[in-house]
């Protein structure tokens, strides 16, 4: 008896061993095949540019290809169903994009089909990026203080253009409005392909951009950099100061980051998480990034779960200053 018992013990453990090794073989085995990062809009903006290098050196460190599929429409609703069809439940697809489709979608559309944390999961937040105040030359406006005390000092007599209505741009401009008492007219355009040109052609006196996209103007002294929408002055530009500088514990800089379905297997997200905070500290990536003023972050899905938190307070406060209204 003693021996049958001790014979079934070791059968036991046997198998138990082998299942422990083949739950090992299995995590240590993602991924299996191509990587999908949807990215919510066209190519060549902010998120699509992050999602690009990090996907190229994604594939040199997974040993599997990681690569773009870009879903524009619909506010990253139909980036979101892009994902849905795209994931059978074993973690190969997922979304990059920033807060935007987080924040300020749900608050202009009633018929979002996704709530963050339920439908969606924060998986790493890669980077951010801040916006900046610019003004055109022939305002004589060099700092943000000089822009506020113009501004107040001629009330409704200057405009800003943003890249649309709902835009991190516009509800920049706005949450600055409000929370200063300034009355600044408001021009959208169509992207800023629109917008930048219009405040190098003077057809508004100032405007949000990101930095790269007014780089080479500012240069020429054709545009002037006031400030960053930012909590704290960037490591790639310590010299702009911030707008929190002026309104303490304003932060509306853009957060770029990975998300993933419900449903996805907790090993990816943790490979696809751990592997990008090794990422986001390539060299390479910091020395590109550095240049278009980008700070690397790589934080897991606790610390993305609390940033996409706090902007879509930040962002739900700016919309009511926008008076956005959901459709």
């Amino acid at each position: 008896m003693r021996r049958r018992t001790l014979a079934a013990l070791a059968v036991s453990a046997g198998a138990l061993l082998l299942a422990g090794t083949s739950a090992v073989h299995a995590q240590t085995a993602y991924p299996t095949r191509t990587v999908k990062f949807i990215v919510p809009y066209a190519p060549g903006g902010l998120p699509d540019s992050v999602a690009r290098l990090v996907a190229l050196k994604l594939t040199e460190r997974l040993g599997q290809s990681v690569v773009i599929e870009n879903k524009p429409g619909g506010n990253g609703i139909v980036a979101y169903q892009a994902l849905l069809q795209s994931n059978p439940g074993d973690g190969h697809a997922f979304i990059v994009s920033d807060g935007s489709m987080l924040s300020i979608t749900p608050l202009v559309n009633k018929a979002v089909p996704y709530r963050v944390g339920v439908d969606i999961l924060p998986v790493s937040l890669i980077a951010r990026s801040p916006l900046f105040v610019v003004a055109h030359p022939k305002t004589g406006v060099n700092t943000f203080r000089e822009f506020v005390d113009l501004v107040k000092a001629k009330p409704g007599e200057f405009a800003y253009g943003s890249s649309g209505i709902g835009s991190t741009h516009h509800l920049t401009m706005e949450a600055i409005k409000a929370s200063l008492n300034l009355d600044l007219r408001h021009v959208p355009y169509r992207g800023s392909g629109q917008s930048t040109p219009a405040l190098v052609g003077g057809q508004v006196e100032f405007s949000v951009a990101a930095l790269p996209s007014m780089a080479g103007f500012v240069a020429n002294g054709q545009a002037r950099v006031l400030a960053s929408n930012a909590g704290a002055r960037s490591a790639q530009a310590p010299d702009i100061p911030t707008v929190a500088e002026t309104i303490p514990g304003f932060d509306l800089s853009v957060l770029v980051g990975v998300m993933a379905a419900a449903g996805t297997p907790q090993v990816a997200i943790d490979r696809i998480s751990s592997e990008i905070a090794e990422v986001v500290k390539n060299p390479e990536v910091v020395r590109v990034w550095q240049k278009a003023v980008i700070d690397p972050i790589g934080a897991g899905p606790a610390g993305y779960a609390r940033e996409i938190e706090r902007e879509n307070a930040a962002m739900a406060r700016a919309a009511a200053a926008a008076r956005l209204k959901a459709d």
